[in-house]
């Protein structure tokens, strides 16, 4: 940025003052808080348990309502917070006191054994679900099935 002084009245202009803007310090500094806005929103995205969802043929796109993932070494998480096992039943029957629809879907990984997805799902009907869905990916009906 130049200055200079004034020209005087009647004068030749050669003594005005030059003033620019260098806009190149804030553009960098909001390429910078871009960068950092992307990174975070990806790390925000990916955050929360990773489940391998069983196939079936037909889905339904609706979710909502309180959300049970347990992952296939045991780990529970109640709408994305971890939860302990022992900590099922008072904070199932909390969420579903909370939620407007009263469904409960469980996200379990394919490794889930079946025991526990019947405790969930009791622990889910005793905490007062009046439905209980259980997620799963579109693709290939299973090979066997009967």
């Amino acid at each position: 940025m130049a200055i200079g002084r004034l020209p005087e009245p009647g004068g030749d202009g050669e003594d005005a003052i030059l003033a620019e803007i260098n806009i190149t310090p804030l553009t960098d500094i909001f390429l910078v808080l871009l960068i950092i806005f992307m990174i975070t929103s990806t790390a925000l995205v990916e955050a929360g348990p990773r489940v391998r969802l069983p196939e079936a043929k037909e889905t339904s796109a609706e979710s909502q309502g309180v959300v049970i993932t347990v992952e296939a070494n045991g780990r529970m998480a109640l709408d994305g917070r971890e939860l302990a096992p022992a900590d099922l039943s008072a904070a199932l029957a909390e969420a579903v006191a909370k939620s407007p629809s009263k469904r409960v879907v469980l996200e379990g990984d394919r490794g889930v054994v079946l025991g526990e997805v019947v405790n969930i799902l009791d622990e889910a009907r005793r905490a007062g679900a009046t439905e209980v869905a259980i997620a799963a990916e579109r693709g290939a009906a299973p090979a066997g099935g009967g």
